[in-house]
Formats: structure tokens, sequence, C-alpha cells
């Protein structure tokens, strides 16, 4: 006899797999423990397992394996036969279905494209104040991404409408927006994604108070401070649609001193995790408003877990400038954490919360 735990190892199937298919009365172990309830299989029902395991992996419904299994053993093997020709069709007639869908979808890609190329290329020249720009890169910059494998994430975003340009930049798992006034531009929305080492040249111009002169030409991004100016080409890529990110109004919200909160972030209880991952921060805004750090014993069902490295990252960025107080909203543990600056609502940060596995 096998446990469900050898079974498991051996066929390629998950425990929990396992339990679920003996709740569904697909693979039923050969005897239960009345004791304990522990699951046992006999010799034979690994080849069953294995079998279900390739049958699942190629998409089978769970009425068809039953089948199948049911006939796999038996003298007649032509239902197996049918039930496994009748599925390959199926998957042949999906597979020229989805392709007829992707088609459909590239061709409106293309013509999205095309919209975008032309935020990207237009000719724009504009004044914004250096001071402003300055804070706006200082409360983004950390949240830009360094994966290779996502190059459009790694620069910073000038999103560039009316009088406003917006900076941003995320790494999927967290995401940071400023604003920044600007003056002389009269014509639409404009966006580029300044790679983050011109980024950091631009911020390097931004140390004195008056204006700084900002110029795009097509495919290059210029800024002037002064007698000194950082240029270079912007990221041929398309940044995803920030705006459907945004947070929506709403959750817990409560101001924090940073000092205070940063403080019982470096020193409160954590968890930690498996080597190479990150220490969590599991958060709670309790009934009076203050928020709290939960120890890992607390199983508190409307605790947030965050990456306390980001959340330490969002709270030096938006603190920079003498910001001694910030606002944090916290809503469910499956929506993202929010800091803003009190006084001023369009500077924030916005980070994923991490899942607990008990």
């Amino acid at each position: 006899m096998r446990s469900i735990g050898e079974l498991a190892r051996d066929s390629g199937l998950g425990v929990s797999a396992l339990r679920f298919y003996d709740r569904a009365g697909v693979l039923v172990p050969a005897w239960v423990d009345p004791v304990s309830g522990y699951r046992w299989y006999e010799p034979g029902q690994l080849e069953e397992a294995r079998l279900l395991a390739r049958l699942r992996r190629a998409g089978m419904p769970l009425a068809d394996i039953r089948l199948v299994l049911a006939g796999w053993s038996g003298a007649d093997t032509a239902l197996v036969r049918k039930l496994l020709t009748a599925h390959l069709r199926r998957l042949e007639r999906g597979l020229s279905d989805a392709r007829a869908e992707f088609s459909a979808l590239r061709a409106l890609l293309d013509q999205r494209e095309n919209v975008m190329t032309s935020l990207r290329t237009a000719s724009v020249r504009l004044s914004v104040a250096a001071p402003g720009l300055a804070a706006a890169l200082d409360a983004v910059r950390f949240a830009a991404s360094t994966d290779p494998e996502l190059p459009m994430l790694g620069g910073v975003l000038f999103d560039i409408e009316g009088e406003s340009l917006h900076a941003v930049a995320t790494d999927r798992y967290r995401m940071a927006v400023a604003r920044a006034a600007v003056t002389g531009h009269e014509g639409g929305r404009v966006q580029v994604i300044v790679p983050t080492p011109l980024a950091d040249a631009m911020r390097a111009l931004l140390d004195g108070e008056g204006p700084a002169r900002l110029s795009l030409d097509g495919d290059r991004v210029t800024l002037e401070a002064g007698e000194r100016q950082a240029a270079g080409r912007c990221l041929d890529h398309d940044f995803p649609d920030y705006r459907r990110l945004l947070p929506r109004p709403g959750g817990r919200r409560t101001v924090v001193e940073v000092a205070a909160f940063r403080q019982a972030l470096e020193t409160g209880p954590v968890r930690s995790g498996e080597p190479g991952t990150p220490d969590l921060s599991m958060l709670r805004v309790a009934d009076g408003g203050a928020v709290t750090l939960c120890a890992d014993a607390d199983d508190d069902p409307d605790r947030v877990a965050v990456n306390r490295e980001f959340l330490l990252g969002a709270l030096a960025a938006l603190a920079a400038g003498d910001h001694d107080r910030l606002v944090l909203e916290l809503d469910a543990p499956t929506t993202p954490i929010v800091l803003r600056r009190p006084e001023d609502e369009g500077a924030f940060s916005l980070l994923m919360p991490v899942r607990l596995e008990n």
C-alpha cells in the first residue's frame, strides 16, 4: 500500500489534488484509516494516478476521465480510444477558434499601437518648475523595474496632458505616481518612457529653484536646467495603462507619523519565509485608527501582509522633502496598500499585498 504522500511523489499529482479526486469519485483510495482519516492506495492505483495526471495535463474533463479510468484495464478498450479521439478533436477545434480570436486581437492591437505611437512621436516644448519635477522623480524612482524581461517598465513614464506631467513607475508589485505642474503645453496627451539612467541624470540637474525646459522630439527627450542638459532616447515600448490600476476611494484611512512608523517597521515583528523570499510586515488598523504590526502567530483575518522592504522604500520616497506625516490606506487583505501625502492626493505609492499561506 502507498500513502497519499508516496502516491503524490510517484505520480506527479499533488496531495491536495489527490484529495480532490477522492471527493470527486475519480480516484478513490483503497482504504481510509477510520481513526486518522489517512488515505492508502493499492500498488495498481499508481498507474491510474499517472494516467489521471496525463489526462488532466491534456485538459480532459473529469466526466470523461472517469470513463477512461473505468475502461483502461478492461478487455475492450474501444471506449477509451473513442474518448481520447473525441477529446483530441475538441482540442483541435478549440485551437482553431483560439487562433481566430488571437488573429482578431492582433488586429486590434495594431490599431492601438498606432494610437500609442502617435502619443510618443509628438514634438513638445514645455516648462516645469525644477523643485516640482525633482519631487515627482524622487517619489517614483524607487518603483522602477530592473527586470530585463520587462523592458517597458525599466524607466519612468512622463504622461503629459494639459497642465500636468504625471511621473509613473512600476515593477508590477508596486507602483508610484506623482504630479508636476507644467506650462506651455497646448497639444493633446503625450507619453514617453524615460530610461532609468536618463531619469537619474535629469534628477541630478534639478538642484535649483528656477524653471527647467523639457523637450520631446519623436523618440528623443531633453531636459535643460540653466546651462546644463540631459538628453537621450526614450524607450521604444508602450507603458501599461496605469490609470486602470489607480486605487479606488474607500477602505480604512489613517494618518501615520513617518518616524514612528518607520521605526515600528524596522524593529517590529515580521514573517520570514524561505531563503530568498522577502520579510513580510503584517498590518492592521485598529478601531481608533492606530496602525499596529501583527505578530506571526496572530491569525486576525483582517491583517494585510506587505513586503517590508517595499513599504520602507515607499515610505522614504514619499517622506522626502520633510513630509513627517503620510496617509495609509488599507482595505481587504487582497487589495493594494496605498501611501499618500496628506496635502497632495496625486502623489502616492501603491503596493500589492502578499497572500499569506498558513
